[in-house]
């Protein structure tokens, strides 16, 4: 049976006049963060008789038990959740990076931590046009009507720019069983043009942080922090914007989506750094992901290995298509099997669009 709703995470600005409560509150996580991370630290390790020093492995639910009463030993105002939340936090990041000690959360000055209030579900509800959390009204620049929506977890976060933010996690309805998209597409990620659909639809690649690069070095220059900070969140926003114009173009034209498994993370260690990290692919990914999703439509990462040097009609690799990062330059070319000209992005994305439709002949297993 198909769901008929989806979790979505909303975000709206807090107005500004709250930041000195958010920034107090922010404080007391600040602490609660670093009272766990002193405790794992401390006791990392413990003796035992006739066996020497053992790793405690101090868990979630031990931490928990340690700083049971934090919040009433030192007068903190933020909720009981917060401090649950942030202890499981905590402990999933020392999971993560396999480490009993942290980095410090910092409260002040120039390394400071941007700040993040974490909660659960039931923390958080809309009374009055107005957010109520921990015994405060929070207003907000309220765009997307939370009035009717039934919160979820969530957490208050800042930006570099020290704006505050509210984002929550509610329950979304599908907007339709069965998607009114019919069409189809691949997608090749790129960077001459960021994305390729089979279709010929592209979205060029603006090189947004290029475009302000000077901008951004006469500021850095200068040691003007706030407009440092104001370039940056334009560069994010424009990169946004484009992007979302993109990804609801082809979610409304089409049913199923295929795209390639670039890995970004892996062609930023390389000379196309800046260019890389500037399309934007993970945030590309992640709409189209979604949004798809919403509409009941299917969204399908495949390995997009060949798709550039295999003929999209005949099926052969040639001597003369485009190979590895050699052939980057090669922007068109002609099979000399079946005499096809190929414009190479566009060749790609119908080769991925091949690949999701075997995929799904074969099934997509359940993990």
């Amino acid at each position: 049976m198909k769901p008929t709703t989806h979790l979505k995470t909303l975000k709206v600005r807090v107005k500004d006049k709250h930041k000195p409560i958010l920034e107090q509150m922010a404080f007391e996580v600040n602490q609660v963060w670093n009272a766990a991370n002193e405790i794992t630290a401390l006791y990392s390790f413990v003796p035992i008789p006739e066996v020497g020093w053992v790793r405690s492995n101090f868990s979630a639910f031990d931490l928990q038990k340690q700083l049971k009463g934090i919040k009433s030993e030192r007068g903190f105002i933020i909720h009981s959740t917060t401090t649950q939340e942030v202890i499981a936090a905590h402990h999933k990041a020392r999971r993560q990076f396999k480490t009993d000690k942290l980095r410090w959360r910092i409260s002040s000055g120039s390394k400071r931590s941007l700040g993040w209030i974490p909660f659960k579900t039931g923390a958080a509800k809309w009374k009055g046009g107005q957010v109520y959390f921990a015994g405060h009204y929070f207003k907000v620049w309220d765009s997307y009507g939370l009035s009717q929506y039934e919160f979820r977890s969530g957490s208050f976060s800042q930006d570099a720019r020290g704006r505050w933010y509210f984002n929550i996690v509610v329950e979304i309805p599908i907007l339709c069983m069965e998607t009114t998209a019919k069409g189809q597409v691949g997608i090749d990620l790129g960077l001459k043009d960021t994305a390729t659909c089979s279709n010929g639809l592209k979205l060029e690649s603006k090189q947004f942080y290029r475009e302000l690069e000077s901008k951004l070095g006469i500021a850095q220059r200068a040691k003007q922090k706030k407009r440092i900070k104001a370039i940056h969140a334009q560069i994010k926003n424009r990169r946004l914007n484009a992007i979302h114009q993109f990804t609801r173009k082809v979610v409304n034209d089409n049913g199923l989506i295929v795209i390639g498994n670039v890995s970004s993370s892996a062609l930023a260690q390389t000379k196309m750094a800046k260019s890389v990290l500037d399309a934007g692919w993970f945030m590309l990914k992640t709409q189209l992901k979604y949004k798809a999703r919403a509409r009941s439509g299917v969204f399908i990462e495949v390995n997009e290995s060949y798709t550039t040097q295999v003929c999209s009609c005949c099926g052969c690799i040639s001597s003369n298509s485009p190979k590895g990062r050699a052939g980057l330059r090669i922007r068109e070319w002609s099979c000399p099997e079946c005499g096809v000209t190929h414009d190479r992005d566009v060749n790609a994305a119908k080769n991925l669009l091949a690949l999701g439709h075997e995929r799904l002949a074969a099934g997509i297993p359940v993990l």
